[in-house]
């Protein structure tokens, strides 16, 4: 039986010009899977909706949204962490993983989160994160409290009587290094990201036993799917050899793929994941599609889905990025993952900048459109799409002036670095307004009111000051919106298997302006065009292609099927060929 819902995408889809389409068949080594023809939308929890006025988003506060989410035509819901923690990252350094950050509510109301969510039709995606925990966890307070305590080998410790350790880099220690001093029991112990995240010791059974436990209660409470976070990280060589001069350059290189990982989770899998009908994702999956494969071939049974990194790698400088350079990535991936294996397609997640800021031209004039083009992209790729909160609506990067208007610790961190190294702080500044992760995370904007409707407190991160115009209550009013094309979009995908299974081609690779690809399912063929510039551009049509009926989706009001195509700036369009 259809939902409200996905009638009313299907009409707004109708009214774009497009019609219903025979499914073409499925050819066998597709392997149809629910999490493939999924749509995967990512809340970030303590921005998107407070429900009580301490200005943190709560779990209340999704649930009163929940009719919203589903009103997106999105299948899924990733969610980031929610457990109980300090909050020194955001959520990513735990204290108890069977128990919920009171900020954020009680397990009743995760409960009630999890069933609203079920009753909708909508799946719900945990994050993992097992390659660390808090240092305020149980296990670590045992640890720390004595050499022969039973959970000292839950983590990995250095005696300092053997000297400093061989020098690991940390990705947000102010002094990069990712040993911490503890002058309890005279020992340094290991820590990736923050001092407060020390490292979770994987070469202990005991310990991966109590991590697959935990998975089964979450689990067995009905969750549908885990995001392993940094999870490439988890196996070390405990004798922590040397590595060479610049080893932190190529950080994936010498972090990722350690001894037995992949036995790790194949043992995972064994116990846990087999047990269960779920989704299961690697956040980083080595240097490349070739390692990534080790993680998602499905004769490994391991995980199902590769989240890779490289697309994101892309135009984090002044001079942003080179579309030759991103179709090369785009294409590789592919490439790579045409006959087996199974990617996550995605612009932005809580850890980059807003895909508008980044891919696009947030400028008034070209806001709307390279929103929509950039929907259209990851909507039209072969692969699971992941679409992060606010990115509906076209929200843009903050650009904070005031490091003290920043809560990120890796921004906050990485100033105070700079600041005692004597370096360029201005040209810090200026990088954070690009890159920095909390661009990404001020809150949801959903009204013109005060704080855009997301808290009658005071938020925890400032609120975007274009909230006035740019926010969800506007754009429901607009059937041309950016919000409502999304809409258009998901239903679009659901309508067309050939945007999920069918194969990908790139077409005029070298055009440094136009990125345009076809994709092919049996006798079903289609030809998606995107104008990459903020300039009219002309595409001719290759030989052999000819335009068949309407567009099944346009970001503009108008199409006109010519040899030549007059683009407009940021124009996108979805065709079927004949």
């Amino acid at each position: 039986m259809k939902t409200l819902a996905t009638i009313l995408c299907a009409a707004l889809l109708m009214c774009a010009g497009s019609g219903q389409a025979q499914q073409a068949p499925l050819p066998a080594k597709a392997n149809p899977t629910w999490w493939k023809e999924a749509v995967v939308y990512q809340v970030y929890p303590r921005s998107f909706q407070d429900s009580n006025g301490d200005g943190v988003g709560d779990l209340r506060g999704i649930i009163s949204r929940l009719d919203y989410i589903k009103s997106l035509g999105v299948d899924v819901v990733w969610l980031n962490p929610i457990y109980a923690s300090p909050n020194d990252d955001n959520g990513y350094d735990i204290s108890d993983y069977r128990a919920i950050m009171p900020e954020f509510g009680t397990m009743q109301d995760f409960d009630a989160l999890l069933r609203g969510m079920h009753q909708r039709g909508v799946k719900l995606v945990m994050d993992m994160v097992v390659n660390h925990s808090s240092d305020e966890h149980e296990w670590f307070r045992q640890a720390r409290s004595s050499r022969n305590n039973p959970y000292r080998n839950y983590y990995h410790w250095w005696p300092a009587e053997k000297g400093k350790p061989t020098p690991r880099y940390s990705f947000f220690d102010v002094n990069s290094d990712a040993w911490k001093y503890d002058s309890l029991t005279n020992a340094y112990y290991l820590h990736y990201f923050s001092r407060k995240q020390p490292d979770l010791n994987w070469e202990n059974p005991k310990l991966r036993q109590e991590v697959y436990s935990m998975m089964r209660f979450w689990l067995d409470k009905g969750v549908d799917g885990l995001r392993m976070d940094a999870f490439q990280y988890v196996a070390k060589d405990t004798t922590f050899p040397a590595f060479p001069a610049g080893y932190e350059k190529n950080i994936i290189k010498y972090y990722g793929g350690g001894p037995h990982l992949h036995d790790y989770l194949q043992e995972m899998n064994r116990e846990v994941f087999s047990k269960y009908n779920l989704m299961t994702v690697a956040e980083g999956a080595g240097t490349g599609p070739t390692d990534a494969m080790l993680f998602v071939d499905p004769a490994r049974k391991e995980l199902d889905m590769a989240y890779h990194f490289e697309g994101m790698d892309l135009g984090n400088g002044p001079e942003g990025y080179k579309l030759t350079d991103f179709k090369r990535v785009y294409t590789r991936w592919d490439s790579a993952f045409a006959q087996k294996g199974w990617l996550a397609i995605f612009l932005a997640n809580h850890d980059v900048p807003r895909m508008v800021s980044k891919f696009g031209d947030d400028r008034p004039a070209f806001r709307a459109a390279s929103s929509k083009l950039l929907t259209t992209f990851i909507l039209t790729m072969r692969g699971t799409p992941y679409y992060f909160n606010g990115d509906e609506l076209g929200m843009t990067n903050i650009r904070f002036d005031r490091i003290e208007d920043y809560r990120d610790v890796a921004t906050l961190n990485g100033y105070q670095q700079v600041k005692n190294q004597g370096g360029n702080l201005a040209a810090f500044m200026a990088a954070a307004k690009r890159t920095a992760r909390d661009n990404c995370r001020t809150p949801f904007q959903w009204d013109a009111t005060a704080n855009a409707g997301f808290t009658t407190g005071r938020p925890w991160l400032k609120v975007n000051h274009n909230y006035v115009t740019l926010n969800r209550a506007a754009q429901e009013k607009d059937a041309n919106s950016v919000l409502n094309y999304f809409r258009k979009a998901t239903a679009m995908r659901r309508q067309h298997q050939v945007l999920v299974y069918g194969q990908y081609q790139l077409l005029d690779a070298d055009n440094p302006h136009i990125y345009a690809y076809t994709r092919t399912l049996g006798k079903e063929k289609v030809l998606i065009v995107l104008n990459f510039t903020s300039d009219q551009r002309r595409w001719a049509v290759p030989t052999g292609l000819k335009i068949g009926a309407a567009p099944w989706l346009n970001n503009y009001p108008s199409f006109t099927a010519a040899p030549t195509l007059a683009l407009q700036p940021w124009q996108a369009v979805v065709v079927p060929l004949k």
